[in-house]
Parts: C-alpha cells; structure tokens; sequence
C-alpha cells in the first residue's frame, strides 16, 4: 500500500508513510465492517453463500468509501500539506499501530483481558477498536489543519505589519533626504556666492568626505548587508543615532538571504530600540563589526545602554516590555539562526555597553 502510494503520488516518503497509516485503518475498518454485518445477517437469514458474501462486499465498500469521499471533499477546512519531518509519524504511526492490534488481538490470543473466544464479540471489538484509530487520526489531522491555518494568519499579519514598519521607515528616509536636498539647496547657493577660492575649494573637500563616508560605510561586498545597512542608518540618521559600521561583508557568501536579513535586521532593530529609549542623544551610539579570525565568522554589535538590561537563566537580556510573552524573539530567531550553520549566540553587559556576538565557524561551510 505504502510503494503504491509513494509511486502514484507526487510525494515523499514520509507523507507516503503518514498517507499509508490513514488509509491502513480506513481499509481495515472497511474490511471489519463488512464482515460484522454480512456475519449477523448470514447467521440471522441463512445467506452463507459465495454469492451473498460477494454482493455484502461491493455494497458495503461502495457506500463505505463513498461516504469517506464525500467528508473529504465537503470539508470546509483548508487543506493542509502533509508531514515532512521523521518526528511528525509518531503519533499517527502510534495510532494506526496500536487500533490495530487492539482490534486483532484476538485471533492471535484469546485468553488475555482484552480478547475473548465469543466470535460476534471478536466482531465487535475488531469494529470498534478500527472505528477508534480512524476517528483519532481524522481528529489529529483536522488539528494539524488548524494549526498550519493559524500559523499562515500569523505570518500575513507579521508579514503586514513589517510591510507598516517599512512604510514608516520609507516614508522617514524620504523625509530626511528631502531634508538633506534642502540643505544642498543652500550649499550651493553659498558656494555660488563665496569668492574665496581657498574656502570654496575646502567646503567642496568636506562636502565630499561626508559623501565618501557614508559610500564606504554602505559599500561592505555583500549586496545584502548593504541594502540593509543603507536603511538602517538613514532611520538612524533620522533619530540622531550614530552608527558606525566596519564589516567584510565577502565572508557573508555562504549564507541565505532570509537568513541574513533575520541576522542583521534583528541585531540592528534592537540596538536602534535601546538607543532611542536613552534620552541624551549624543550618546546614542551603535557600532557594528563583521570580521574573520582563525576561521571563524564573528558578528558583533555594541550600542551603548545607560540601564544596562538583566540577563535571564538563558543568557538571554529580561525584556522591559509589558507583554514579555510576545516580544523577546528577535535575540532568539539570531540565535537560531546562528545554530542553522553550526554557530552560537552570546550577549554581555560591560561598561554600559550592550554586547551581541555571533560566530559561525566558516569550516563547515
């Protein structure tokens, strides 16, 4: 049953697996029905006979399975994919196993609490038992429905709501260009009206330096980071944080862009979060590193924190927020992220410095 599924089916091997056990219980309920029904009206009419075991057999099968047919096709409940990981056949492999046995378990032994000689009782319990495992792995499917429709709900509305996020932070970055337009718009006029070679020559020198400042801090050899880098530090710029950036972005190669994203849009959200807390704006300061030593990728970060936050049992800083079982995943998504290829995350409190440090071994890549 499992090979013909796996080769008719565009699956897997583990949704093949979890197929099989569903309809191993639906067949075995189909085959005990029938019996039990053809058994009380051949013992009852007097219908032991090929032909009435034959016509039972069709009739019971077609309305059995028709009736399957149609619950499957009329629920309203959306679809959900099927398991994909070796752990998720537990509990249906453990359902399907023990029905089962249950319900067989009398023809191999028939002096035990759970078996009995009576032939109509073997009927019943076979019945029964097969009903059970069948109603028990439509129940944990219907779950596994629910629950990959509110985890889909969950990600549209983080999905929006980062999409708002952005949307602020868009509309911020327009304003402080818009901002830094106006003020080119004065510059010119003052360089237009300056006589002085001398002076005019050494404010188009600064004029340039800030320019070539902020290329290098934007241009890091990774795309990525660069993108990210680059709207980090106009919201940055925006709210008067100083961020500073020294990273060699080459080295981040090995590594998906989701995952990069998650790394270094987290990192970077919850130092911007401390600094904006600290009223005194000159010391809102974050500073960014990415290097390589002997074979090992270091991520760090520092931001300067002038209520240094309490480290929890996990190492992890005690959040300051009112709802503290909702917020907090940002440290753990870096960490998980970091574990994806083979690397940790540690966090430290020093000197009214908030520390983040992340390192991948870059062997293993």
């Amino acid at each position: 049953m499992m090979g013909l599924i796996w080769l008719c089916c565009d699956v897997g091997a583990i949704p093949a697996v979890y197929v099989t056990a569903r309809a191993f219980l639906l067949a075995e309920l189909a085959a005990s029905l029938e019996w039990q029904i053809y058994y009380y009206c051949a013992e009852t009419f007097h219908l032991w006979n090929r032909a009435a075991a034959a016509v039972f057999l069709i009739l019971i099968y077609i309305l059995f399975f028709g009736g399957i047919c149609l619950i499957e096709i009329r629920r309203k409940e959306p679809r959900s994919p099927l398991p994909d990981r070796p752990y998720e056949l537990i509990i249906p492999l453990a359902i399907a196993l023990a029905s089962f046995c249950v319900g067989n378990l009398s023809f191999v032994i028939s002096d035990s609490p759970f078996s009995t000689t009576i032939v109509a009782d073997i009927h019943t319990i076979r019945t029964l038992s097969d009903l059970a495992g069948v109603t028990a792995l439509f129940a944990y499917h219907i779950q596994r429905s629910e629950l990959h429709t509110r985890q889909e709900l969950d990600s549209i509305q983080s999905i929006l709501q980062n999409q708002y996020v952005q949307y602020r932070q868009s509309r911020e970055s327009i304003d402080l260009i818009n901002h830094k337009f106006h003020d080119l718009k004065h510059q010119i006029a003052y360089l237009r009206a300056e006589t002085d070679p001398e002076r005019r020559s050494a404010f188009l020198d600064e004029m340039e330096d800030e320019i070539r400042n902020y290329e290098a801090q934007n241009k890091t050899g990774n795309p990525v980071l660069d993108t990210i880098l680059t709207g980090k530090s106009l919201y940055c710029a925006r709210h008067k944080i100083a961020l500073t950036c020294v990273a060699d972005g080459s080295l981040l190669g090995f590594m998906n862009v989701v995952d990069l994203s998650s790394i270094f849009g987290n990192i970077l959200d919850n130092a911007i979060e401390a600094e904006l807390r600290i009223r005194d704006k000159s010391k809102r300061l974050i500073h960014l590193m990415v290097y390589n030593r002997k074979d090992l990728l270091f991520i760090q970060c520092e931001n300067y924190c002038d209520a240094p936050p309490e480290l929890e049992e996990d190492g992890l800083p005690k959040t300051t927020k009112d709802d503290p079982d909702h917020h907090g995943y940002g440290l753990k998504s870096i960490r998980y992220t970091a574990g994806k290829y083979g690397g940790s995350m540690a966090v430290n409190v020093r000197d009214d410095w908030f520390e983040l440090t992340v390192v991948i071994p870059l062997t293993r890549q």
